[in-house]
């Protein structure tokens, strides 16, 4: 039932490191983050069997029910999906990394609730250059202020940038957003943020990873592509 998931990985990691060698970079700076929503866990079993480890879900409870399903492997779980301030605390507890932080109050409820946890946990501003009403992030304007609290943080580890952009047909069309992103990310750094909080450029999903790759991305979430077309209920 799931044959498909191996072959899909390998050609997956193909067009990784085809891309990252077209831009002159290494196929180990790009990780692969194998989006799972919507997926049984015996689909992620098969993607682990083939040697994945950095995984994706959108929601909290989904993430959560998996990562209780998988704790005999040694997977890494990334959050993918908007936060809300109300479930912070138990994907504080949980996962490896929340891509989605959009406010200070956010990244600080994170940073208390992974302390009271024991642990730490890495988090990346999911940044809204579009501005688009349909999608979540913080506004450009309100970045530098997030990277700042982020210096105060004992338990949460800023590492990076995270954008999703308009939807478009063609993937070239997304290469302005990408383009933008890593710009931003150099700016805050020309102006004093430490390079090492803001390492990682989360951009790039199934059908424009390639381009996001081009353009700087060091994590790229590619779901349909591996684990085929998604079943909602």
């Amino acid at each position: 039932m799931f044959d498909h998931i191996p072959r899909n990985l390998a050609e997956v990691r193909d067009r990784i490191a085809n891309a990252a060698g077209r831009a002159g970079r290494k196929p180990e700076d790009v990780r692969l983050i194998a989006v799972s929503k919507t997926h049984p866990i015996d689909a992620v079993r098969v993607a682990a069997d083939a040697g994945q480890i950095d995984f994706g879900e959108n929601k909290v409870q989904e993430a959560l029910q998996k990562i209780a399903q998988s704790a005999d492997n040694s997977l890494r779980w990334h959050l993918i999906g908007h936060l809300q301030s109300n479930k912070a605390r138990k994907a504080a507890a949980a996962v490896g990394a929340i891509h989605a932080i959009d406010s200070v109050d956010l990244l600080k409820r994170v940073d208390q609730a992974a302390g009271e946890a024991g642990r730490s946990i890495d988090v990346l501003i999911q940044v809204d250059l579009a501005l688009e009403d349909t999608k979540h992030g913080a506004p450009v304007g309100d970045v530098a202020a997030i990277v700042t609290a982020a210096e105060a943080c004992t338990a949460a580890r800023l590492i990076g940038l995270m954008l999703l952009p308009p939807l478009a047909e063609d993937p070239a069309d997304a290469r302005p957003w990408f383009r933008r992103l890593r710009e931003l990310r150099d700016e805050l750094v020309a102006n004093g943020a430490a390079a090492a909080r803001l390492r990682e450029l989360s951009m790039g999903m199934s059908h424009d990873f390639e381009v996001a790759i081009a353009e700087g991305s060091t994590m790229v979430r590619v779901g349909t592509a591996i684990f085929g077309e998604r079943h909602y209920t």
